[in-house]
This record gives structure tokens, sequence and C-alpha cells, in this order.
């Protein structure tokens, strides 16, 4: 682990009267996961999706990479947006019905002007071969046509695509089954220790991250109450 990626200093988040984060602050390196751990409601995606600023805190700072986030407007933040990306609970509703897998990992480099039509069928490959996913056997494929962990290493491989240092990761297994959940978190281990990626990783479960998480962050009613190994 090297490298400040993330700071989070005094954050709230409001949705009307309820505070839904309360004076949160931690930080994150790079190659370093830190989970994010409490029951439902307490607070732990409203936090994420301000540090990714899908939702703009009521008060506090998100510095990534020392760059202060909060005070940015849209367009500020849109060439910011590829070093950070988020993987969800739902891996079929986060991708959609209509495009083939293929597509959905194409998304975001076309969305982020880095397609180029020579390469880009050979990235997409790439991306995929890197989840554990075959381009011949899946590329084709629509999200229903999966299963729940192929679709979620679809996500990632998505993810990916842009080459992010930060991943926020919202309750990336709690959806799958048993069975399945090792095997992605031995993928996301692998992909950190390859790319040195920051993991955010939000679950309810503290015995599942355990053994994957460096630190832990316990948060109760919008408030973190214990942070260590």
């Amino acid at each position: 682990m090297s490298g400040s990626l993330l700071e989070v200093r005094d954050l709230v988040v409001r949705y009307g009267p309820v505070v839904a984060v309360d004076h949160v602050s931690f930080d994150l390196s790079a190659g370093e996961t830190l989970a994010l751990v409490g029951p439902s409601g307490c607070g732990k995606s409203s936090t994420a999706a301000a540090v990714l600023r899908l939702r703009r805190p009521d008060a506090g700072e998100v510095r990534f990479e020392g760059r202060e986030l909060t005070g940015l407007d849209e367009r500020a933040l849109r060439p910011l947006r590829p070093a950070m990306q988020p993987v969800f609970q739902d891996p079929y509703g986060s991708l959609s019905p209509r495009r083939t897998i293929r597509d959905a990992v194409a998304e975001p480099l076309r969305v982020q002007g880095r397609w180029d039509a020579a390469t880009g069928p050979a990235r997409v490959a790439e991306l995929l071969a890197l989840v554990g996913l075959d381009e011949a056997a899946h590329g084709g494929r629509r999200p229903h046509e999966l299963s729940g962990g192929q679709c979620q290493r679809a996500g990632i491989a998505r993810a990916l695509a842009c080459e992010p240092r930060l991943l926020v990761l919202d309750e990336p297994v709690s959806a799958l089954d048993p069975s399945v959940r090792a095997g992605i978190l031995n993928l996301l281990s692998d992909l950190q220790e390859r790319f040195a990626l920051g993991y955010l990783f939000i679950c309810h479960e503290p015995a599942l991250v355990r053994h994957f998480a460096d630190r832990t962050a316990e948060m109760r009613a919008g408030r973190i109450e214990r942070i260590g190994p």
C-alpha cells in the first residue's frame, strides 16, 4: 500500500431533516481495502454516493489524489470520473438488459472518447479475460443469459474499462450465492494486487470482510464508531 488516494473529512449528507451521514471521516491508500460495515440504513451507501459525487454532500470534504471534489461542478468532475468507478449490488440491474456484454463493457470507452474502432474489440476481449469471461462465449450474450456471478464479473470488467484507481464496491457479493462469493472476492484481490487499486468496500456482514479488507470502519446511525485493522 502506498500513496494517499482518498481523504474524507467531516462528511455530512442530509435527506430533508434526516442526517444520513453525520461528520464521517476516513482515509484510503492506493492498493488498500477499507470496508465500511454496518446495518442497513446506517449511511454506508449515502457515504459511497457522496464519495463518487453521485450526490453532492451537504458539508465536509472529499479529496481524491489531493484534489478537492465537493465544490466541483459536473463539467469539472467529468474528466475525473473514469478514475473513480462503482460496482453495484445487483449485477443484473447495473447493466442494460438490451445491450450485449461486449457493448456494456465498451460503453465507458465510448462515453469517455477512448474508443478506437481498430483496437477497441481487442480491449473489450482483454477486459473480459481479466475477470474470467471469454469474449467468444459471453460477449454476445445479454445480462439475463448469464449467471449472477458471471454478470457481476461483467460489471467489474465494465468498471475497469477506463483504468480507474478507486473502485467503490457497494455490497458487490450480497446478491450472489455463497458458493459464488469467494470467487468474486478472489478476483477482486487479484485485480487489486495487479493494478494497485483502492477499494471502498460497502458491506453489512463483518464476517465477510474479515479476511478481505485491510481495515474496517464500523458505521451506525450515520457515524463511524470504530475504525481499525
